[in-house]
C-alpha cells in the first residue's frame, strides 16, 4: 500500500508539472496557431489581447470564483452539520442544488439585466455552480468524523470551537479540498460563457470561431481551457490527497 502510494504521489508530481509545461508553450506566440493551422480547420491568426492575457483573465475569473465559493460554502457547511441540524442541512443541500439545475445560460440571461455585463454575471454564475461540490463534499467530511475522535476531545476538555479547527476540520480536510478540486475544474469550463457577456478569458477564441465558422479558433480555446483545467486539477491534487 505504501509503495502504491508513494508511486501514486510521483504521478500526481509529473502531473503536476506536465500540464502547466504544456500550457505555458502553447502560449508561447506563435507555438499553437503553428500546430492548429496545419490541420486544414481554418485559420487562426494573431490574437487581440493575446492569449497569455485571456488565459490570466480566465484564470482570475475561476480563482475569485473559487475563493468566494470557499468563504461561503464552507461555513454553510460546518452550520448545517452542528447537532440537531439535520432540517437545515437538507434544506442548503436542495437550495445550493438548484445551481447546477438551472442551465448556465439561463443562470447568466437572469442575471444580466440587475448585473450588466461583464465579470458580475459571470461570477454569479461560478459560484452558484460551484456550490454544489464545496458544499456537498465539506458536509460528508465533517459527518464522517469519528465519534470517537471527537470523545476523545471533549475528553481532553476542548470547546465547540476547539473541537472544530482542531479536529473536525483538519480530517475533512482531503474530502473538503477533492470538493474544492473539482468546483475550479468545472468553473473552467463553465467560465468560457463568460465571453459572451464581456467577462473575457478563453471562451472569446471559442465564440469567435463559432461565429465566423473558424474551427481553429474554436479548437484554440479549447485547447487551452483543456490544459488549464488538467494545470489547475494536477496542482490541487497535491493538496487535496491526504498525508
Amino acid at each position: 500500500m505504501n509503495a502504491a502510494r508513494r508511486t501514486g504521489g510521483r504521478l500526481g508530481n509529473w502531473a503536476a508539472l506536465l500540464w502547466p509545461a504544456l500550457l505555458l508553450i502553447c502560449l508561447i506566440p506563435g507555438v499553437l496557431p503553428g500546430l492548429i493551422n496545419p490541420l486544414g480547420l481554418g485559420n487562426v491568426g494573431a490574437f487581440e489581447p493575446p492569449l497569455w492575457r485571456l488565459t490570466l483573465t480566465h484564470l482570475g475569473l475561476v480563482l475569485l470564483s473559487c475563493v468566494i465559493v470557499l468563504g461561503l460554502g464552507l461555513p454553510l457547511a460546518v452550520a448545517v452539520t452542528r447537532a440537531r441540524r439535520d432540517a437545515l442541512r437538507q434544506l442548503a443541500e436542495t437550495l445550493v442544488g438548484l445551481g447546477q439545475t438551472v442551465p448556465t445560460l439561463a443562470v447568466l440571461a437572469l442575471a444580466v439585466p440587475v448585473l450588466g455585463f461583464g465579470w458580475a454575471p459571470t461570477l454569479l454564475g461560478l459560484i452558484a455552480y460551484g456550490l454544489v461540490p464545496v458544499v456537498s463534499n465539506a458536509v460528508v467530511g465533517l459527518r464522517g468524523v469519528s465519534p470517537g475522535a471527537l470523545d476523545a476531545a471533549r475528553g481532553m476538555g476542548m470547546s465547540a470551537r476547539q473541537r472544530l479547527w482542531r479536529v473536525e476540520l483538519p480530517l475533512a480536510r482531503p474530502v473538503i479540498l477533492a470538493g474544492v478540486r473539482t468546483s475550479t475544474v468545472y468553473n473552467v469550463g463553465t467560465a468560457t460563457v463568460g465571453a459572451a457577456l464581456g467577462a473575457g478569458g478563453l471562451g472569446e477564441p471559442i465564440i469567435n470561431g463559432l461565429s465566423q465558422q473558424n474551427t481553429a479558433l474554436v479548437l484554440t480555446g479549447a485547447v487551452l481551457a483543456a490544459l488549464l483545467a488538467l494545470s489547475l486539477d494536477a496542482l490541487m491534487s497535491l493538496f487535496a490527497a491526504p498525508h
